[in-house]
């Protein structure tokens, strides 16, 4: 069964006429660049305006080796040319979660391009369960400060002249948001591509029911929305990356959560495939930096920044 907009969803019903107003007029439509990092999977999405340049960053990546320890800047730097030679002035960098399989490159590239950073108001969650977990001090603040902007589900914004609305998806974790922008959908990991499924959802705070209703709610946008992934693990028997697809294409033919699939039967399946999952290799240094909005911790007497790995904890 398809699911419908419900009556009293003012959110969602917002976000369906944003698609479909941007769909009636395709020369405003948002432009779409988007960077893969293969190292951790991950498609960073620059959404701009035709008509003012104005831009968006999503989910962008700090290059982090894990070995040695050490930070880079290529991918972020790759984005920095993009814009600057498209002459984009960036407004946002929205985070769709905080991330656990990658390091958040938002300050770098704020630093050098401007603009405000945004992620879900329920980051405060994450924020209180994760510093307990890493042991953080009362030097740690819990209130999403380290932001500038939380999202309420919701709410509405501008880039440029393009109208942009979010929708609180948690499930994978308790802060996931997806922004609509004109007739593109940036789901962050609610959602993969159609051949490969959909989000875990056993990281703290997770819940494959309600990461089932919030993809449901997703699907109740207009078919010929453009959606956009945060990820893609290239499924069997695909040679290529993508991370591209429609809400149609997601409702038809995703593997996972297809119509047809009811809760019980999603719920069954989410749980039996996560516990085959190991932890995500980067989860312990990512999420330290992305609860701090991908600010590094500070240098200890030494000059030196130490990240925490607990033991026998996760």
């Amino acid at each position: 069964m398809t699911a419908s907009t419900s009556l009293d969803d003012s959110a969602l019903a917002q976000a369906v006429a944003i698609v479909r107003a941007s769909k009636a007029r395709p020369e405003a439509q948002p432009v779409v660049r988007s960077f893969f990092d293969e190292a951790t999977f991950t498609a960073t999405h620059v959404v701009h305006d035709p008509q003012t340049l104005t831009a968006a960053i999503i989910d962008s990546v700090l290059d982090f080796d894990q070995a040695s320890g050490r930070t880079s800047t290529g991918s972020a730097d790759a984005v920095i040319a993009y814009a600057e030679a498209a002459g984009l002035t960036v407004g946002w960098h929205l985070e769709t979660h905080a991330h656990a399989d990658h390091l958040s490159a938002a300050p770098y590239l704020q630093d050098r391009l401007g603009g405000r950073l945004a992620i879900g108001r329920a980051i405060t969650v994450v924020q209180d369960v994760f510093g307990k977990i890493f042991n953080e001090g009362t030097a740690f603040e819990r209130n999403g400060s380290q932001f500038d902007r939380l999202f309420d589900d919701g709410d509405a914004f501008s880039i440029g002249t393009l109208d942009a609305a979010v929708l609180h998806v948690p499930g994978h974790t308790p802060a996931d948001l997806a922004y609509v922008i004109g007739d593109a959908v940036f789901c962050g990991d609610t959602l993969f591509m159609p051949d490969y499924g959909s989000a875990r959802a056993d990281f703290p705070g997770g819940d494959a029911g309600q990461l089932y209703r919030s993809i449901r709610r997703l699907l109740s946008l207009p078919r010929d929305a453009r959606v956009f992934l945060c990820h893609d693990y290239k499924a069997p028997g695909r040679d290529a990356y993508v991370w591209e697809t429609t809400i149609g294409l997601q409702s038809d033919a995703n593997v996972h959560v297809h119509d047809g699939i009811d809760e019980a039967s999603f719920v069954a399946m989410r749980s039996a495939r996560d516990a085959t999952l190991g932890m995500p290799k980067l989860i312990l240094p990512a999420i330290q930096i992305n609860m701090r909005a991908g600010h590094l911790p500070e240098p200890e007497a030494n000059g030196t920044r130490y990240l925490k790995i607990p033991l026998d904890l996760l």
